[in-house]
């Protein structure tokens, strides 16, 4: 084992010239299965490094799962049923780059198209192997796919190793520690979690060299697809993520953003600039630990080098490090909750009414709420698969206690199709908090759709680039068009209703009605101990509408009478 040197590209891989693989034949010899899902890098991968050892020949398999790769063109964005364009063409851009580096020491990627389960029993079978290994996932998808790979391998005799690698702990372990349940606040996780136990060894560069595969068999293997041999052809997107997948593509950008050692010293997560398009104000670097491309542990360690090296630094929650151990955190209670992503079932979700509006729900994922900075996060976030956390944010605020009062899940749905690092976990978890239905409970503490945007950028550059028909709107009225005279609306060649949306509500009378919604289902939820069932929902929903319906009256009445005062 020995530390990659820092930030090098160079010395991950020895060879840089691509091998022409010949294959072994497997029946008598000692043959290892990798099974990659994520894990997409050959640096700190323990079950490749487990799988090289002891082994005359080694199968690297990537299976593409239908259901999450073929076009779905029935979907509201380009994609397939559970991923939207961006997310694909990152990973295939991470596997064309695993396969590359594969290549360099002696092996390659074995791609295959059909349900996971049953192709990989069929190649464990076919090529009569003797070790399986695969990185440790706590995703509920991959958690039942691995129990039923591993009832075949219990019952065939086949070696099992499942290394924990893509977080910097073990799920299992902390809530163990925690007495079997997941800390549920970030302080208590730190607590319970301490100092990871490999943090003081040096993470593997990887193995200089990899077995070839063995003999395929009647398998169909192929290489890695192209988007057109998927099927993603002529697909009406014109604009794509301008980040790249892989693992060369992780570590050049892990470089980059370490570089300027005082930036990492001193950052601090609230203080980003979410308007930042042309330099991200940010790493940008989840969707390559999303996909594994890049390792957690390694990142941790880089981080934790230049701290030892610099005065003074910035402190978890907030800085660069904290944003690691978010992570974990997201990771352990995701794992440790059962129903984690969902309001019903799950014990540590807050049961709200949310509102059930397709209209305004449509409006705010297609972005065209009628609040310019709401909606060109909304356009990035189709046309880049990415936004910065802020922008995240006030986003889905806006959609749930904010401004619109729709259900957490129906906004959790959208991000996990077209973010291009959608973390089950992750986005469970921030969605929960945003929405002030766990963890985060100041319900309160709204992001304005107007002035926070206008704090960091106030020509509205943001704006005029993702929403260009707002382009040659005066800066008095980026952020608030509908407020134009109708002769700088025509000067602007954008007239507001026709060109561009009214808003869809008005924030100050809607920000005050969510607030009085959220606070009768908090009442709710304390008087019934959590134990909220569908029908005091549907019960709460009515009143709170009847009251909504009495407002306007009781505020007339009131009028009346203070009128009545006045003139005495």
């Amino acid at each position: 084992m020995r530390l990659l040197h820092f930030f090098s590209l160079n010395n991950l891989f020895l060879s840089t010239t691509t091998l022409s693989i010949p294959l072994k034949m497997a029946n008598t010899c000692n043959s290892s299965l990798l099974w990659f899902r994520k894990g997409l890098r050959i640096h700190d991968n323990p079950a490749l490094e487990h799988a090289v050892k002891g082994s005359d020949v080694v199968y690297p398999v990537f299976v593409i799962d239908p259901h999450y790769m073929e076009p779905d063109p029935g979907s509201f964005s380009p994609g397939s049923v559970r991923a939207g364009v961006n997310r694909i063409k990152f990973l295939i851009e991470s596997l064309e780059d695993l396969d590359c580096n594969l290549k360099k020491i002696g092996s390659r990627l074995l791609v295959l198209k059909a349900e996971p389960g049953d192709v990989l029993i069929h190649c464990l079978k076919q090529w009569n192997i003797k070790k399986l290994c695969f990185e440790y996932d706590t995703d509920p998808y991959y958690q039942a796919l691995e129990a039923r790979v591993k009832k075949y391998t219990s019952v065939a005799g086949i070696e099992v190793f499942s290394p924990v690698s893509h977080t910097l702990f073990d799920p299992r372990a902390i809530i163990n520690k925690n007495g079997g349940k997941p800390p549920l606040t970030y302080q208590s996780f730190l607590k319970v979690s301490g100092q990871p136990s490999w943090a003081s060894s040096p993470v593997s560069s990887g193995p200089s060299s990899i077995p070839p595969p063995g003999d395929i068999g009647n398998l169909q293997i192929s290489n890695v697809p192209t988007m057109e041999e998927l099927g993603y052809v002529d697909i009406g997107q014109h604009e794509f993520s301008p980040f790249k997948g892989g693992e060369s593509e992780a570590l050049k950008r892990l470089k980059q953003s370490l570089d300027d050692k005082d930036w990492v010293a001193k950052f601090e997560k609230p203080k980003g600039d979410p308007s930042s398009f042309l330099k991200p104000a940010t790493t940008v670097l989840s969707p390559y630990l999303k996909f594994g491309c890049l390792s957690s542990r390694y990142f941790y360690q880089c981080i934790q080098e230049i701290y030892k090296n610099v005065k003074h630094h910035s402190s978890p929650p907030v800085s660069l490090l904290g944003q690691l151990l978010w992570r974990d955190f997201f990771y352990t209670a995701a794992f440790g909750t059962p129903d984690f992503d969902r309001m019903r079932g799950n014990r540590i979700c807050k049961q709200i009414p949310w509102n059930e509006d397709s209209e305004l729900f449509t409006a705010w994922r297609d972005g065209r709420t009628g609040y310019p900075w709401i909606d060109a996060i909304m356009v990035q976030l189709h046309k880049w698969g990415w936004m910065h956390h802020l922008a995240r944010h006030c986003v889905a605020c806006f959609l749930t206690r904010g401004d619109l009062f729709i259900h957490w899940e129906k906004g959790r749905d959208v991000f996990e199709r077209l973010l291009i690092d959608s973390d089950w976990a992750i986005n469970n978890g921030n969605w929960l908090w945003l929405s002030c239905s766990s963890f985060f409970y100041e319900y309160h503490r709204i992001y304005s759709p107007v002035t926070f945007g206008k704090r960091y950028d106030p020509n509205g550059n943001f704006i005029r680039h993702f929403l260009p028909v707002l382009k040659d709107m005066p800066k008095e009225y980026i952020y608030e068009p509908w407020k134009a005279p109708k002769s700088v609306q025509v000067k602007a060649k954008c007239i507001i209703g026709k060109d561009y949306p009214n808003p869809v509500v008005s924030h100050d009378s809607a920000s005050k009605e969510c607030k009085r919604k959220l606070a009768a289902a908090y009442a709710l939820n304390r008087q019934l101990n959590g134990n909220v069932s569908e029908d005091d929902l549907r019960k709460l929903r009515r009143e709170l509408e009847e009251d909504q319906k009495q407002e306007p009256a009781v505020k007339k009445q009131k009028q009346k009478s203070i009128s009545d005062f006045c003139s005495e």
